[in-house]
């Protein structure tokens, strides 16, 4: 039996926020660590973040989702932790300097959950229905799918929006898969939404690790939980979104799929492929711009990735010639 290595620091500070979620996300990678370094001393930091403080307000109004992760980074800054586990959807484009995402992990289910103690499915809903969603992703794709849905902001964890539904505000809520899967909720769970009538979030059921880009230790110790393929995958559908200039909080989707094809005969090595589709939309839903390219990724790790960076500009270039600038920047005028 091999020793298990012996990591360069012994402890290590995981910053959290304080939801369910969040802690199952912290643990969750804890444990994958200590699995990997037995010997290590991992501890948590909890934070209450500023976007776990104001819950009367859309996320779009006070700066979107990057609310959650300010004050985990700060405390990355001052030493108080070395890394923060995310929820990749809610990462900002643009990381601060010093700081970068040290892995991102295999990713869970990117679709989108419908929730509903009454009905079915999304078509079984009433003309008029009311569903909650705090997305203007989802809100936008929702109302260009069902244009007489009433759409209203539902913020708060996820035990508070399951609050709100089962009180009667709701007839439908919409909520990611993966978080209801990871903290046992999937009873809940009437069906996913199929991809093509709304298209994921950046980065969605995935999870990343973010730490100081100068720690060479941490990021050797982060380095076995990084998934290369997942890797790709997510790294085109932020170049997309970048590209935009668009952040976590808006009428943006985006979903990337890696395809590995065997040529008949022995003649050719099998392929890979990357197809990226990306959708931008206006948040009532009565424009949904749609673009996708495909390209095969090979070569290494690095080319393969920059392949993928290429991929998500070409995608945004795509939606960008259909006027997607023109719909973002008015949502940024609001």
């Amino acid at each position: 039996m091999s020793t298990p290595p012996k990591p360069a620091i012994d402890t290590l500070t995981i910053a959290t926020r304080q939801s369910p979620l969040a802690l199952w996300q912290a643990e969750h990678i804890r444990e994958r660590l200590l699995a990997l370094y037995p010997t290590l001393n991992i501890e948590l930091l909890k934070i209450v973040t500023k976007g776990d403080k104001i819950l009367d307000t859309p996320l779009a109004k006070i700066g979107g989702k990057g609310l959650f992760v300010k004050e985990l980074e700060q405390a990355m800054y001052a030493h108080e932790a070395d890394i923060a586990v995310h929820s990749l959807k809610d990462v900002p484009m643009q990381l601060p300097d010093g700081l970068m995402l040290g892995a991102y992990c295999t990713r869970a289910a990117p679709t989108d959950a419908f929730v509903s103690n009454t009905y079915d499915s999304l078509d079984a809903l009433p003309e008029g229905a009311v569903v909650g969603t705090s997305s203007l992703r989802r809100q936008c794709q929702l109302k260009h799918h069902r244009p007489d849905l009433q759409i209203k902001t539902l913020r708060g964890n996820v035990g508070t929006r399951l609050g709100k539904l089962d009180a009667g505000e709701y007839d439908a809520i919409i909520l990611a898969t993966s978080g209801l899967k990871r903290i046992g909720l999937e009873a809940r769970i009437r069906g996913e939404l199929d991809i093509d009538i709304c298209l994921p979030a950046v980065g969605q059921g995935a999870l990343a690790i973010e730490c100081r880009s100068d720690d060479d230790d941490v990021l050797a110790l982060l380095e076995p939980l990084n998934d290369a393929h997942a890797r790709l995958r997510l790294m085109a559908e932020r170049a997309l979104n970048r590209h935009l200039e668009g952040g976590c909080q808006v009428p943006i989707a985006a979903f990337a799929v890696l395809d590995t094809t065997v040529p008949e005969g022995d003649s050719q090595a099998p392929q890979t492929e990357l197809w990226l589709r990306g959708r931008v939309g206006e948040a009532d839903g009565s424009v949904l711009l749609k673009a996708e390219a495909r390209t095969v990724v090979s070569g290494s790790q690095a080319q393969m990735e920059a392949q993928a960076n290429a991929l998500g500009i070409t995608v945004a270039e795509q939606l960008l010639s259909q006027g997607a600038q023109e719909i973002l920047s008015a949502l940024s005028d609001d």
